[in-house]
């Protein structure tokens, strides 16, 4: 299960990669088009979905990782059962908060799809296309939520600390 889960996650973050070089080819064909006397439509569009997609994406890894950004002052001080209590409480709260993120996520694109909802923009993309990056991320993550209550709750949870944070001036 272990290796289905990281595989997971590390799926989605080769998705936001793919969608980071989206980002980088949809400006460089714009400077290239401005600069030889044409205009490609839609490239500010698909650049913000790309941008979009990548920072939804990579969220499960980030969490993964434990580089998503913590306030720690009252955690560091706590130790043995209050820490893990109030481990338990803060991850709680997370996979409901992301559920229903990834719920609302997902009931949008669906929506979208629906009711045939375009973008107002010259290029008219289906919007359920790039709600689609935002959907899968938000489950992702609330996968990786879950995970990491289960880790905590068998004791399993491990508390690495980002290497940047550990060499704080």
């Amino acid at each position: 299960m272990r290796r289905t889960l990281d595989f997971l996650y590390d799926g989605a973050a080769w998705l936001a990669a793919l969608a980071m070089i989206g980002v980088l080819l949809m400006v460089l064909l714009s400077i290239i088009s401005r600069q030889m006397g044409f205009h490609v439509p839609g490239t500010d569009a698909y650049a913000g979905y790309s941008m979009a997609g990548a920072g939804f994406l990579a969220l499960a890894h980030t969490l993964k990782r434990n580089e998503h950004i913590r306030v720690t002052l009252l955690l560091g001080r706590l130790k043995g059962a209050a820490h893990h209590a109030l481990e338990m409480w803060s991850l709680s709260a997370a996979v409901v908060l992301a559920a229903l993120f990834a719920y609302y996520s997902v009931r949008l694109a669906w929506q979208s799809g629906v009711l045939n909802d375009v973008s107002t923009s010259n290029d008219a993309t289906p919007l359920w296309i790039p709600q689609l990056s935002m959907a899968l991320g938000t489950v992702v993550l609330l996968i990786a939520f879950i995970d990491e209550w289960v880790l905590e709750l068998r004791g399993q949870r491990s508390d690495v600390q980002p290497e940047e944070a550990l060499h704080n001036e």
